[in-house]
């Protein structure tokens, strides 16, 4: 397959500098993901990546090559976008070997090639089916085997599950990490969806405002956020953030915790406050609770909890769970 090394990469639009000096390297075979909220810059980078977007500034190296210069097409790599894109009047088939064919590939290869790829993604007998005879996750299967029968150095997936409803996520989630444990391919994927970069990736690129805040594996990212944006941003529901006297106590200018790292105790909890709001979520509940000088605190609870709205509680939070941050929002020292 293929490496990735971004050197210094900048794309201005104008006077607005969306991406603002990237340096990356993704080895071989590696699954990275791409997150950050709207408008933070991680589109434009697989843009900038595929060749669709012109870099203002630095290079872009796939294997040993610079193909600052290289059109799409040129560059080795196939890419699967939100939109599934297929031709409405070609078959499966038709739309996996288009692209072979205007390749000049020869017949015997493109066939091996479409029936390899439909094996893979259970796409067997949907082969002489059009499109529109066939599911939302059934087309997006099909727009990632048209990727696959390319064989390229590099799969870039842009945002590929949103158009799907929540079960087709799952199913289509656990089809794309399985061709990457097959292929061992080398894949970069952006999503807003930090479930799935948590459960597919083997990084995560925290994006924001056009810079990295972090690199890391998904648990490293949990475990240990470089500052409070990664923080707030990695976990779901996200982590509680106290300052003032209570942060303090701790050293720190802002002090977070999770919800799941907030203990409910009948009287002698660090916190005390009053329930505001209770989520019953089946698996688990959570739980708002309204502290004075502090405001609001999400907890996570087993889905057996029974706490009402009004009840008085305290909270405990679990002090090796605790996280750190100085005036700047970076992390602290433990």
């Amino acid at each position: 397959m293929g490496s990735l090394k971004l050197q210094g990469v900048r794309k201005s639009f104008g006077k607005f500098e969306a991406i603002k000096g990237v340096d990356l390297d993704i080895p071989d075979g590696e699954f990275v993901v791409f997150v950050g909220p709207s408008g933070c810059g991680k589109s434009t980078l697989l843009r900038v990546i595929a060749g669709l977007e012109e870099h203002s500034e630095g290079h872009v190296q796939i294997d040993d090559r610079i193909v600052d210069a290289l059109p799409p097409a040129k560059r080795g790599i196939a890419m699967v976008f939100q939109t599934y894109a297929l031709y409405p009047h070609l078959s499966v088939r038709g739309n996996m070997e288009l692209a072979l064919k205007q390749e000049g590939l020869p017949k015997a290869e493109i066939d091996g090639r479409v029936a390899e790829a439909a094996r893979m993604l259970a796409l067997e007998q949907l082969l002489d089916r059009r499109p529109a005879e066939l599911s939302g996750g059934q087309r997006q299967r099909i727009a990632i085997g048209r990727a696959v029968v390319r064989k390229p150095r590099l799969f870039l997936f842009d945002e590929p599950l949103s158009n799907l409803d929540a079960g087709l996520r799952v199913n289509t989630r656990l089809e794309i990490a399985r061709l990457h444990r097959l292929l061992k391919a080398t894949i970069v994927y952006v999503t807003h969806d930090q479930v799935e970069a948590m459960t597919l990736a083997d990084r995560i690129v925290v994006l924001n405002q056009g810079v990295i805040e972090q690199v890391g594996a998904p648990l490293e990212l949990y475990r240990r956020p470089a500052n409070t944006f990664v923080a707030g941003f990695i976990g779901s529901p996200k982590m509680n953030f106290v300052t003032g006297a209570a942060a303090a106590v701790h050293g720190a200018h802002t002090l977070g915790v999770r919800p799941e790292h907030l203990e409910v105790r009948a009287q002698d909890g660090l916190w005390r406050g009053e329930v505001a709001h209770v989520e019953h979520l089946g698996s688990d509940t959570f739980i708002y609770v309204e502290v004075p000088e502090i405001g609001t605190l999400t907890v996570r609870l087993d889905g057996e909890a029974t706490l009402e709205t009004g009840a008085a509680i305290s909270l405990q939070p679990l002090t090796r769970q605790l996280h750190r941050f100085g005036p700047d929002g970076i992390r602290l020292p433990d």
